[in-house]
């Protein structure tokens, strides 16, 4: 089973995982790392984690990109970005103009995504699921026979990504959402960028947001 380890970071309260083959795995995977890059970098020193082989964007909403730049240059991992989002984080203040919130640090991603990539890191097969509908590239990582979906903003406990930001549309995040139940069995563990972890029947089952899929 692998071994998945949460951090919620920053002031809207994103999630940032590590995820490694198992809880002896030196090497390992972060997802979205939004802020608090320091505390992250403790945090994999305490787990013994010696190599980060990736960081793996879902999308790149400031929340989920403050700490990439920091975060790449003190551990050498590639990012890897969706492709339809890699300019916003290469100028990321260009398009994260939030009263409050910034400056960030921009980042040249290495690598991008699109969805249908088979990535092989740290031990782990990551299934990459095209996932619009909150942001225009987003992208959900599904961990092969482990039956776990790093969703992003997709999906959370009880609700689902906010579609009234720059190229969010509802129906479009129900189609994604509809292709990952399609897809994986209902007890696939949902990781998500906020609140706490989930799975895809409960979801389904008691869901507010997704009572439109559930009549179809």
């Amino acid at each position: 089973m692998i071994d998945v380890h949460m951090f919620t970071v920053g002031p809207v309260q994103e999630n940032c995982f590590v995820v490694r083959a198992s809880p002896q795995a030196t090497s390992a995977v972060v997802i979205d790392p939004g802020d608090e890059a320091e505390r992250l970098l403790r945090a994999l020193k305490d787990l013994n984690i010696e190599t980060v082989e990736a960081i793996l964007l879902t999308h790149t909403h400031f929340d989920h990109v403050g700490a990439v730049a920091e975060l790449a240059r003190a551990t050498g991992a590639p990012v890897y970005v969706p492709a339809l989002e890699k300019h916003i984080l290469a100028n990321i203040n260009e398009y994260m103009r939030i009263p409050g919130f910034g400056p960030f640090e921009s980042y040249d991603a290495e690598q991008t995504v699109e969805g249908g990539e088979e990535l092989e890191l740290a031990g782990m097969t990551f299934d990459v699921r095209f996932t619009p509908g909150h942001s225009p590239g987003h992208v959900t990582y599904a961990v092969r026979d482990h039956d776990a979906l790093l969703s992003g903003d997709v999906l959370f406990q009880g609700s689902v990504g906010r579609t009234d930001l720059p190229g969010g549309d509802f129906q479009v995040l129900l189609e994604s959402i509809q292709a990952l139940i399609d897809e994986f069995p209902g007890d696939t563990a949902v990781y998500p960028g906020h609140m706490g972890t989930t799975t895809l029947a409960r979801e389904r089952a008691t869901n507010p947001f997704l009572q439109e899929l559930n009549s179809r």
